[in-house]
């Protein structure tokens, strides 16, 4: 199996959420290359969906101004996400955290997104500032199929 390292992506877009799909699809595409498997490629699909979504509705209140930062890098065999906003902030960081905690319950969200977060990676860092936005830092090691052939 060849090594890939050292291989990195940047994007952002507005806070709209109609691109959170296109997060989504854009980092499965670069996450691509280590050949993962249909759970692996879920499970950051996932992870980047709930990000987003957090960034657009929390951090930035849908207010479509705002802008969206994903930094996604490959060391090895190792995926390692940035996903950022330069919004409101959480005051309260271990109130967020809790399963079922949502601060938007008039939009139905169900308070679930850290956690699916922090089970689907191996690796989950939430660092946060009252007025200065909200950055989430994860990582997850990719057991490529090519690996099961060789």
């Amino acid at each position: 199996m060849s090594e890939k390292s050292g291989n990195f992506m940047n994007l952002q877009f507005a806070a709209k959420s109609e691109n959170e799909s296109f997060a989504r699809v854009t980092v499965a595409a670069f996450v691509s290359q280590l050949d993962p498997t249909m759970e692996e490629i879920t499970d950051l699909k996932t992870v980047v969906s709930e990000a987003v979504t957090n960034c657009i509705i929390h951090g930035y209140d849908n207010d479509p101004s705002g802008i969206v930062y994903i930094h996604a890098e490959i060391e090895q065999d190792v995926v390692t996400l940035v996903i950022e906003d330069k919004g409101r902030g959480i005051e309260d960081m271990e109130l967020a955290k809790q399963p079922l905690y949502t601060s938007k319950p008039e939009l139905e969200r169900s308070g679930m997104g850290f956690t699916i977060m922090e089970n689907f990676m191996d690796e989950f860092e939430l660092v946060s500032e009252v007025g200065g936005g909200t950055s989430i830092r994860m990582k997850k090691r990719i057991e490529s199929k090519k690996a099961l052939y060789n």
